[in-house]
């Protein structure tokens, strides 16, 4: 379901896929080729909540925000089952894995790599191209050639599954 929240109304590209069961309300850009899958919920009821290009957010996350404190997530984000990300940034070609929370003013490097169940807390920054693991999450390593290639895969795949689950919905 799509609702505004007062004079807010969700911006989604015509491009994108939204899934069925997903609720999305508010101040909310998703931008093209993006994807929600199912059971997601996407709030901006308190403040924005911004999707780049091609960003796939995977099935059963929660995203919100704080007062004055917006949820960004840029191009080419990968966003894993399960996830809670508030008032977080996250930068292009980042990916965060199942089941991790992203907590207020927390920033994501690009093309960083959060492993599966992390713990970012608040205000703590994982900078570009590193994996980082655990709870509280910790940097763990660079990125290699194959992480990255992995990372790529996921954003096309997922692009690709969204453009055929969209042209079902016509």
């Amino acid at each position: 379901m799509i609702y505004p929240y007062k004079d807010k109304h969700p911006q989604i590209d015509p491009s994108a896929f939204i899934a069925d069961y997903t609720t999305i309300t508010g101040d909310v850009k998703i931008g093209a080729e993006s994807s929600v899958w199912f059971n997601t919920v996407v709030r901006g009821d308190v403040a924005p909540t911004i999707i780049g290009t091609k960003t796939n957010i995977q099935d059963l996350c929660m995203l919100h925000q704080s007062p004055n404190n917006p949820l960004i997530l840029e191009d080419n984000v990968t966003v894993g089952h399960q996830v809670t990300l508030h008032s977080c940034i996250v930068r292009k070609n980042a990916l965060i894995g199942m089941g991790s929370v992203i907590l207020d003013g927390a920033e994501i490097g690009e093309g960083a790599f959060v492993g599966a169940g992390s713990l970012v807390p608040q205000g703590k920054v994982i900078p570009p191209g590193k994996l980082a693991f655990g709870r509280p999450a910790k940097v763990i390593r660079d990125l290699n050639e194959d992480d990255i290639a992995d990372m790529e895969r996921i954003v096309r795949e997922y692009a690709e599954k969204a453009a055929y689950y969209k042209s079902l919905q016509k």
